[in-house]
């Protein structure tokens, strides 16, 4: 065996190790290569995994064969950035003062450990902070609307590519520089029932991210308005060659506004953030599933 590959495998082991500990409540895995059978078998730790994979089949593989198992869009995350995304997405599995060993790497190889103390620690939000969003924006909320234009663009639609643009913050603003293109599906509701941070609601954004325009979303979460049209630019508005309308009309209204916009590529499934006019962050998918 290469040296390099005794030296993973023994890496690997020694990590495992750790999660034996009884100070360790969960062990999240995050790869598309599960563990091996015999390094899993018969190991205490067993029941503290968790796996956190790009592909519904093999999570429900994953399943049938007793391990629990969640789904993340399948983007080409860093290291750092594919365990904040995980965490957020098996969240459910844990509960305050739980302490969370995550593992993750690249090219198949389990190379980064990070543990969490849930409840204590804000190091899943560390990314967004780093972009200096505006401060009247949840960062609970930016989160839930970036994981949910990457399922957006991963998924799409009853298998067609779907693309959107997600405005969210200073939603007074937006509003008076848009207009409705189609009913509001969200006219009528209470604020409690169209939030943002509500899994059915996410739901049922993605379900009308067919229509045609944009989400307006306000800086706690609430959904204003679906098919809102914006402007798709002005003189002092500029996007990189080969984007599009949407692009145009994020740029513009983030340049006009205290707004941030996430756009979701209909051609490639690609995210964009735009501020200030100008994309400060995005991220491209590894495979769609569709």
């Amino acid at each position: 065996m290469p040296d390099s590959a005794k030296f993973d495998r023994d890496l690997l082991r020694a990590l495992l190790a750790l999660a034996s500990k009884s100070t360790v409540d969960h062990l999240l895995y995050v790869s598309d290569r599960p563990l091996p059978p015999e390094e899993v078998r018969g190991k205490a730790w067993r029941k503290k995994l968790i796996y956190a994979v790009s592909r519904e089949d093999l999570a429900r593989e994953l399943e049938a064969e007793g391990f629990r198992a969640v789904v993340i869009p399948a983007y080409e995350y860093p290291r750092m950035e594919k365990i904040k995304v995980a965490l957020v997405t098996a969240g459910h599995f844990f509960q305050d003062g739980e302490t969370v060993l995550c593992l993750t790497g690249g090219k198949g190889n389990i190379d980064t450990m990070l543990k969490i103390r849930v409840g204590e620690e804000n190091e899943d939000l560390i990314t967004l902070e780093s972009l200096h969003l505006p401060p009247e924006i949840d960062l609970a909320v930016a989160e839930q609307v970036l994981l949910l234009a990457q399922a957006v663009g991963q998924e799409g639609f009853e298998g067609h590519p779907v693309g959107t643009i997600f405005v969210l913050g200073d939603a007074t603003s937006v509003m008076e520089k848009s207009r409705q293109l189609t009913i509001n599906p969200f006219q009528g509701l209470s604020e409690a029932e169209r939030n943002i941070l509500d899994p059915r609601i996410r739901e049922a954004v993605k379900n009308f991210s067919v229509l045609d325009g944009a989400f307006v979303i306000r800086e706690d979460g609430v959904v204003l308005a679906a098919g809102r049209y914006l402007q798709s630019g002005g003189p002092n508005v500029k996007i990189p060659l080969g984007l599009g309308a949407r692009h145009a009309a994020a740029a513009h209204i983030t340049a006009t506004t205290g707004a941030i916009a996430l756009v979701v590529s209909q051609t490639s499934g690609s995210v964009r953030l735009f501020k200030d006019g100008e994309i400060i962050y995005e991220l491209h998918p590894s495979h769609r599933r569709i």
